[in-house]
């Protein structure tokens, strides 16, 4: 478990690019044969990346969350980024492809991924009620058509864990995806002080570069992020980017409410 810690906002202008990395963006997730875990102390959300590799890699809870079992006290919603394979909930088993994604509820004492092919990337929050698990395939969910060709932001936005979709008590979960020749992830951008933020970039060429923009609308810094990495976004900070070739990226929220529309719009040209 790598662990992160909160960063008021009056640091953050202070911060170096190396400790802004340090404090942000997580890399190494996906690794062969193993599962690797983040915490954000902000809203204590984790992230993990599983990669069976033809092993069936359990899910165990770590040391911080204080638990027997990872879901006595959390939810999570898992992403299959790639490949094909399997999770095993209890005594259930969910076929995964690219871009399905299973929402797993508190009280679930056996969580397993498989799979020779499948990349697995999933999202915990705490949770207070168990909620049923259950799948979502990529056609099967809430899409909206959003941003503008002629702007660079065409993109097509999904919904899987959310207040009208499979519900949850704290989380919201799901993946965009950009059009050819659009780069703008989220513009116009927003803050939202009652949650916390993490994106997951993926489906990023070898050698290309997400610049993900980050901090106070008045006072941006930028981050250079590549395929499989992630990014925190703390409530107060924005959160968008911009790719030099096609991507995707899995967005995710825990914190006060599930409202999809809860946030504060920011004016592009009041950007700085």
């Amino acid at each position: 478990m790598d662990v992160r810690y909160p960063t008021h906002p009056g640091e953050f202008a202070h911060l170096s690019p190396q400790q802004l990395r340090e404090r942000f963006v997580v890399e190494g997730l996906f690794v062969d044969g193993t599962a690797r875990m983040a915490m954000s102390m902000s809203d204590r959300l984790v992230i993990g990346g599983v990669v069976p590799a033809g092993r069936d890699i359990r899910l165990e809870a770590p040391d911080e969350i204080r638990a027997e079992r990872f879901c006595d006290r959390r939810e999570l919603a898992v992403a299959c980024l790639e490949g094909e394979g399997s999770i095993v909930v209890d005594d259930a088993e969910h076929h995964m492809v690219g871009d399905d994604v299973l929402y797993i509820g508190q009280g679930a004492t056996k969580i397993e991924m498989v799979g020779d092919t499948a990349c697995y990337y999933f999202v915990s929050t705490p949770a207070h009620e168990t909620r049923p698990t259950l799948k979502a395939s990529r056609d099967a969910v809430e899409t909206h058509r959003i941003g503008d060709a002629g702007r660079a932001s065409a993109r097509t936005l999904r919904k899987y864990v959310h207040e009208d979709g499979i519900a949850s008590c704290e989380l919201a979960f799901g993946i965009t995806t950009l059009d050819p020749g659009s780069v703008w992830n989220t513009m116009p951008c927003h803050t939202h002080e009652r949650r916390t933020e993490i994106y997951l970039y993926f489906g990023l060429p070898e050698g290309e570069r997400i610049v993900h923009l980050c901090g106070r609308p008045d006072a941006t810094r930028s981050l250079i992020l590549g395929d499989k990495e992630a990014v925190i976004s703390p409530p107060w900070s924005i959160h968008t980017g911009a790719g030099t070739a096609p991507y995707k990226f899995v967005w995710s929220t825990g914190g006060e409410n599930l409202a999809y529309n809860d946030m504060d719009l920011v004016v592009t040209g009041t950007l700085r």
